[in-house]
């Protein structure tokens, strides 16, 4: 059974995930980086600077948001960034960022289910997503249908929370995610569900090498594990 946001409904989980972002979508960018401490923009840096070697023309962004992954990947220069993302809200959040920016013909947001991505094989030079895998309702069938549209030679990044091992951040980490941040994000944000289910969902995600795994069975090659700011979040990496 996999971790939802809303316990107490029917429907599966890419439908009440995009039900929780489109109802914190308006205070998801501030929540990101007070929860953070601001380190998420640092992990972002991170993770754009190891596609530096690829120098995609084409990126895909994955579970876009508010577009702050496809923002970032502007260092490289690409000639354009396409971000999809099954949240309507944080689509509009994003588009009205990147307008303001004067950035809409270089980074366009589109409505897209990364299980069923709608864009044709070998399309893209590199694949982006950010705190995105541990919300596929289907882990799998999403790293496979990142795979189809890569082309070969592509990298993929992915950005996403892991849990610390070592004493004392381990200990640390779970009374924050567990007893502080869902206050705050409960606060902030007013959806009683979304920061229960941010701790939750981390907690049930296959990651470090247990994710590698996952990741070369779908056949990807390459891949690399790089662990940030220690153990709270990770970066992996393979390519087509």
């Amino acid at each position: 059974m996999s971790v939802v946001p809303y316990k107490d409904q029917e429907e599966g989980k890419k439908k009440q995930v995009a039900q929780m972002f489109n109802s914190i979508a308006k205070r998801y960018d501030f929540l990101n980086h007070f929860l953070s401490a601001g380190v998420d923009i640092y992990w972002r840096k991170r993770a754009v600077k190891l596609l530096e070697p690829v120098k995609p023309q084409m990126v895909l962004d994955i579970a876009t948001g508010t577009g702050d992954f496809a923002l970032e990947t502007l260092r490289l220069q690409p000639k354009q960034i396409i971000g999809i993302d099954i949240s309507e809200g944080m689509l509009q959040v994003g588009r009205e960022k990147i307008n303001k920016r004067g950035l809409s013909h270089l980074v366009q947001l589109h409505l897209g289910d990364s299980e069923n991505i709608q864009f044709p094989d070998n399309h893209f030079d590199a694949i982006t997503v950010a705190f995105g895998v541990r919300n596929f309702e289907n882990l799998e069938k999403g790293l496979s249908e990142m795979l189809r549209v890569l082309k070969p030679g592509g990298m993929a990044v992915i950005l996403e929370f892991s849990k610390p091992q070592a004493f004392p951040m381990k200990q640390g980490y779970n009374f924050y995610f567990k007893h502080i941040l869902p206050v705050f994000g409960k606060m902030i944000s007013k959806d009683n569900a979304a920061y229960t289910y941010l701790p939750e969902s981390v907690q049930a995600f296959p990651d470090g090498n247990n994710f590698l795994s996952i990741f070369q069975r779908i056949g990807f090659k390459n891949t690399k594990w790089h662990s940030l700011t220690f153990g709270i979040s990770s970066i992996y990496t393979g390519t087509k």
